[in-house]
């Protein structure tokens, strides 16, 4: 299976981001097929930029992205743009993690 997810670039307690397109199986900072963005956490607000033609293009071919690439998918609007496209289209794990923890919330709210 194909993701998007995040390969660390930056040094010792500087952290930065490529956004990448990598087999499932191979690790974190291993081979990968394609390089769609970047990532820096240390900037205010969150330096994010991406390749949307790219990554359209891997979404559209059923890359699915991790939680947190789809988080940054999503703020740099290119998810948007996809579900306008594909509205019936789901993402697995990051969809499930998102539910998973919106049930949570609610059910901690409605214990309170």
């Amino acid at each position: 299976m194909v993701k998007i997810r995040l390969r660390r670039i930056g040094a010792k307690h500087k952290p930065l981001y490529r956004i990448v397109v990598a087999d499932s199986e191979s690790p974190r900072g291993g081979a990968f097929i394609e390089v769609i963005g970047t990532y820096n956490p240390l900037v205010d607000p969150e330096g994010i930029t991406v390749q949307e033609e790219s990554a359209l293009k891997w979404l559209e071919q059923g890359a699915q992205p991790t939680e947190t690439a789809y988080r940054l998918l999503a703020k740099a609007g290119v998810m948007d743009k996809f579900k306008s496209a594909h509205p019936a289209r789901k993402f697995r794990q990051a969809v499930q993690k998102t539910t998973q923890k919106q049930k949570k919330k609610s059910k901690k709210s409605v214990a309170s």
